[in-house]
């Protein structure tokens, strides 16, 4: 006869969600779930960039490393997750396509990475990048 082992999971003080059989226990800390759906979003087309706030830029300017969970904000529960996702995207893109896309990369990553269901993914539009189009045109015309 195969013994089945029973898997548990419960969330833990500082926010790491801990998964555990009866002799194994994994965790993983919101910041993970935040890190693998920032890179997710990178990846898409027509992101501009994530929209972190003030203090994140402050932790970059000074650390000198990118932040991956820049603009991501993750909340955990037992076995599933919400995401919520501030983006700039650039001119000329269509939004609800870049969002729809960004669910996408986003769900199929954090449960395939973690096993987690992810229950929502929030795309919050925080603003139109439109600097590279007028720099390209300033350019031409100073030529």
């Amino acid at each position: 006869m195969e013994e089945k082992k029973e898997e548990k999971e419960e969330v833990v003080e500082n926010g790491e969600i801990a998964l555990s059989t009866d002799t194994n226990e994994i965790k993983i800390a919101d910041d993970v779930v935040a890190v693998i759906a920032g890179v997710a979003v990178a990846e898409v087309p027509g992101v501009a960039e994530m929209a972190g706030g003030f203090a994140g830029g402050i932790t970059e300017v000074l650390s000198g490393k990118k932040n991956l969970a820049k603009g991501i904000k993750v909340e955990v529960g037992e076995k599933d997750t919400k995401i919520d996702v501030n983006i700039i995207v650039e001119y000329g893109v269509r939004i609800p396509d870049v969002a729809f896309e960004i669910q996408n990369r986003v769900k199929k990553a954090v449960e395939t990475m973690t096993g987690l269901n992810v229950v929502e993914v929030n795309v919050h539009v925080q603003g139109v990048n439109t600097d590279t189009k007028e720099e390209v045109e300033e350019t031409k015309v100073e030529e």
